[in-house]
C-alpha cells in the first residue's frame, strides 16, 4: 500500500505542477497583450479580469497543491534525499520559481491599478524564465546527474 500511496501522491504532484506551469506560461502572455490596451478601456478591463481569475483560480491553488504533494513525497522518501546533489539544485529552482510567481502577482497588481511601466518586450523575455527553470527541474528529477 505504501508504494501505491507514493505513486498517487507523485501523480497528484505532477498534475498540480503542470497546472501551475501552464498558468505561469500563460499569464505573461496576457501581459504582453495587456500592455497595448489603453488604461480604462474595455479591453484593458477584460485583461484585468482574465489575469486575476487565472492567478487566483488556477496558478495559486496549483502552486499550493504542488507544495503540499511535494512535501508529502519528501516525508515518505525520508531524509536520504536531502544529501543528494540533484535535490539541492531542484530546491533552488523551486525557490526561484516561487519568486517568479511572486513577480507575476506583483505585475498583475500593477496592471490592476493601471500603473504598469514595463514593455511587451519585457514580458516576452520574462515568459522564458519558467521554461528554463522547468528544464533544469525535469533534468534534475529524471536524470539525477549528481
Amino acid at each position: 500500500m505504501g508504494g501505491d500511496l507514493y505513486s498517487w501522491i507523485k501523480a497528484l504532484h505532477l498534475i498540480s505542477v503542470i497546472a501551475w506551469m501552464a498558468g505561469m506560461f500563460y499569464l505573461p502572455r496576457l501581459y504582453v497583450y495587456h500592455v497595448d490596451a489603453p488604461a480604462g478601456s474595455a479591453q484593458s478591463e477584460t485583461f484585468k479580469l482574465m489575469e486575476r481569475r487565472l492567478l487566483r483560480a488556477i496558478i495559486n491553488p496549483a502552486m499550493v497543491a504542488s507544495f503540499v504533494f511535494g512535501i508529502w513525497m519528501l516525508i515518505l522518501l525520508g531524509a536520504s534525499v536531502w544529501s543528494e546533489g540533484w535535490w539541492h539544485v531542484k530546491l533552488t529552482m523551486i525557490i526561484l520559481m516561487s519568486a517568479y510567481h511572486g513577480f507575476l502577482s506583483r505585475w498583475r497588481r500593477d496592471f490592476e491599478a493601471d500603473r504598469n511601466r514595463r514593455s511587451a518586450r519585457f514580458y516576452r523575455f520574462a515568459n522564458e524564465i519558467p521554461t528554463v527553470l522547468m528544464i533544469v527541474i525535469v533534468v534534475m528529477v529524471i536524470v539525477k546527474p549528481f
